[in-house]
């Protein structure tokens, strides 16, 4: 008797968290956890983005980075100087010659100890070549894919857009469904910003009239400001502390009562900081955004805490936005909208009402067929039908799974397959009275014996479902996630409620069994 108390309290349970979704008015009085099941982009209306990532900035970026780490590794004074020339970096390739012959395998040597298998170094007389293989570029395309990703999400995040859908595609691209925007320009603006920050030193020996002529001194670059363009700030190219090291960034207000962004950084960052602060006092210093000074403020005395703070006459909202960019982190790789689209709210409202009018006459099909073919057992499956219907937007809700279009057809096709799991055991049952075996006895038997079909049928599904969540994209995935649930509480209700509810309706006696006796009379 517990165990069947237990399965009626279950499927209740079930039953009461798809009463927040049914009833969305009356959300306020469940607890949080309990929440109306999230409506996706077709149902609810908003905006996709298909952004393509592109790794040819990432690796010119990488092959820079490889540039100076060749050149510091062979001019390390504690491991001894290896003297080389024509140091180069031509489309992806570095290039130097080493003057001593004999020092051509102690150069690869030490550059292998430094760069490990990340590129590929070859040799050809004294000349050294490190280029990235074909492989080697195929990983770090792949990363910068997925820390993308995980960068993109962290922005959206922090805007506060619920339910967003983020997700790779293709290799490349990048598709980010956001339910309820209507306006995705704000955001389109901050997931294409890369976001790379570093602080570098003003070049105070720098003429107006070199500036004039954009011919920078070897070390230097012109860079502009972010408020006026034609305004450029000579900077030496030396990066003195790099975003990677920001651990947090937040708006906030100056003395003056201005939007300004602080920073703090890790302990790596807080140490190159201190050290630049305390080494420069009185010198001016930029900070670059994508290749852009925010502000390029006077050291006035040494910051030893690893904590900053930007000014650059921002607005709340865009030192807000800042704040979420550097917070986030940079992105390896730019991204390029290739593709938008607005679904209008009013289109998804027709949607759903579309499909609960589908959803409903299929229902009352279904009810008035169960009930005449198999009279009260035919209720009892069709009560089974809509508390399994009911787990279904509860559990999915529950997990925070979003409903989609495709998650629609995947619950019609779950209680489709439901409806089949009630009929065989009651044809089971018919069999057994019909071979004399009593009322009570053919209920037990009828569901012992279809018990096996009905799990295999359920669980190939099931497997095929998982499948189609692992590797399908956004929609076949919103598809797999009500289906999949659909076929656990299918299994749940079809084979264990409608059970518990068949032994209540008969009471521990030997009642006739309408449909049995309709069709043997």
């Amino acid at each position: 008797m517990f165990k069947k108390l237990a399965i009626v309290f279950a499927a209740l349970f079930g039953v009461l968290l798809a009463v927040p979704t049914m009833w969305p008015g009356g959300a306020k009085y469940f607890p949080s956890w309990m929440h109306p099941i999230s409506l996706g982009l077709d149902l609810k209306g908003g905006a996709q983005l298909l952004l393509e990532v592109d790794p040819k900035t990432m690796l010119a970026e990488k092959t820079t980075q490889l540039y100076d780490e060749v050149r510091s590794a062979m001019i390390d004074r504690s491991k001894g100087v290896i003297n080389f020339s024509n140091l180069r970096n031509n489309d992806g390739v570095v290039s130097l010659i080493v003057r001593n012959e004999s020092d051509v395998s102690k150069a690869k040597g030490r550059l292998k100890s430094v760069l490990g298998n990340t590129v590929d170094i070859s040799s050809s007389g004294k000349t050294l070549t490190l280029a990235y293989s074909d492989k080697q570029k195929q990983e770090l395309s792949d990363d910068a894919l997925m820390r993308s990703v995980e960068i993109v999400r962290r922005r959206i995040d922090a805007l506060g857009t619920k339910e967003p859908s983020i997700q790779s595609q293709g290799g490349k691209y990048i598709l980010v469904q956001l339910p309820g925007v209507d306006n995705p320009e704000r955001i389109k603006d901050l997931i294409g910003q890369t976001a790379k920050m570093t602080f570098h030193l003003v070049n105070e020996n720098v003429t107006g009239e070199q500036i004039a002529s954009g011919l920078a001194p070897a070390g230097t670059e012109f860079m502009p400001l972010m408020d006026s363009p034609e305004n450029l700030v000579p900077v030496y190219s030396r990066v003195e502390v790099s975003g990677e090291s920001l651990k947090d960034s937040q708006a906030d207000f100056d003395q003056n009562n201005m939007p300004v962004v602080t920073t703090v950084f890790d302990a790596t960052g807080a140490r190159r900081f201190a050290k630049l602060t305390t080494e420069h006092v009185g010198e001016r210093f930029a900070i670059v955004l994508d290749g852009r000074v925010l502000s390029a403020p006077t050291i006035r005395e040494p910051i030893p805490g690893g904590r900053g703070q930007i000014s650059g006459g921002f607005t709340l909202q865009g030192a807000k936005d800042l704040a979420v960019l550097l917070r986030s982190g940079a992105l390896p790789a730019p991204l390029q909208v290739i593709e938008e689209r607005t679904v209008g709210a009013g289109l998804g409202a027709d949607t759903i009402a579309q499909g609960k009018i589908g959803c409903v006459i299929g229902l009352v099909f279904v009810i008035l067929f169960m009930i005449i073919v198999y009279h009260m057992f035919g209720v009892i499956a069709d009560i089974v039908l809509i508390v399994n219907l009911a787990m279904i937007i509860g559990l999915s809700a529950l997990m925070g799974a979003t409903l989609t279009l495709p998650g629609i057809a995947g619950i019609v096709l779950t209680l489709g397959m439901a409806v089949d799991a009630n009929i065989l055991p009651f044809e089971r049952i018919r069999d057994e009275i019909r071979s004399g075996t009593t009322p009570l006895r053919a209920v037990d038997m009828g569901f012992n014996r279809s018990i096996k079909t009905v799990m295999d049928g359920n669980l190939t599904t099931l497997i095929c479902s998982l499948i189609l969540f692992q590797f399908g994209g956004g929609p076949i995935r919103g598809f797999a996630v009500t289906l999949s649930i659909g076929i656990i509480t299918t299994l749940f209700t079809c084979l264990m409620l409608s059970k518990v509810l068949i032994d209540f309706y008969m009471g521990g006696k030997n009642k006739k069994i309408g449909y049995v006796r309709k069709v043997r009379g």
